[in-house]
């Protein structure tokens, strides 16, 4: 695995995934950063790895380009199987699935559209992506409103499972933890205090050490 390059950058909470699932896996890939503040990812260079102008993006031996978290997962997953985190059954996989992607559609897509629609630095760019589009402010205070519904739904869940998909940590708590903190410091929407199944559920998770990659 040394010669497989992850193209990532510490401010994307998309790379932040695919960074906490390598390092729950103990998984040494070579790590190469994106500055997207300088608009590294625009370059001729990063746009022959991937036209979607995006990280993170998993560059294989021979030359192959695996972008989207939950594909580069499903690669990494397969060559590593050790420490499934994409589930080992049928009935596994498919709940672990299921909540992984609630949680990415109404918790994670919530605050990247609430954060995208309102940073002065993203006008002309409030979706990531090789298009340009223009930022709508109302798109951000609706997204505000999804998120504390992605709380509340959130925390019904975990009233009665221990983690996110189940009894087993898998790539649904490593999205709920990343979209919890991408919505505390990007949207300033923290687990509201009554919310105690949540927050019992991210003082484990979050100390994880792979919660730091």
């Amino acid at each position: 695995m040394s010669a497989i390059k992850l193209y990532h950058s510490p401010i994307s909470p998309n790379a932040r995934r695919v960074r906490i699932f390598l390092a729950e896996k103990d998984i040494k890939v070579e790590i190469v950063p994106v500055d997207l503040g300088a608009k590294e990812q625009f370059s001729d260079a990063y746009r022959a790895i991937n036209p979607r102008l995006q990280v993170p993006a998993l560059v294989l031996e021979d030359g192959t380009s695996i972008t989207e978290v939950p594909a580069i997962w499903r690669y990494l997953e397969l060559v590593n199987p050790s420490k499934p985190l994409l589930g080992t059954t049928a009935k596994e996989q498919g709940v672990i699935a299921m909540w992984e992607r609630r949680i990415e559609l109404d918790g994670f897509a919530a605050v990247m559209e609430a954060v995208r629609n309102t940073v002065a630095g993203l006008k002309g760019r409030a979706l990531s992506g090789p298009h340009a589009y223009e930022q709508i402010p109302a798109l951000a205070e609706r997204s505000r409103e999804r998120i504390v519904n992605f709380y509340a739904d959130l925390n019904t869940r975990l009233e009665t499972s221990k983690y996110v998909a189940g009894d087993t940590f898998s790539v649904a708590d490593i999205t709920a933890l990343v979209t919890i903190d991408f919505a505390t410091v990007g949207a300033n929407l923290a687990i509201p205090k009554e919310h105690a199944a949540t927050q019992r559920w991210y003082d484990e998770v979050s100390t994880r050490p792979s919660a730091k990659a």
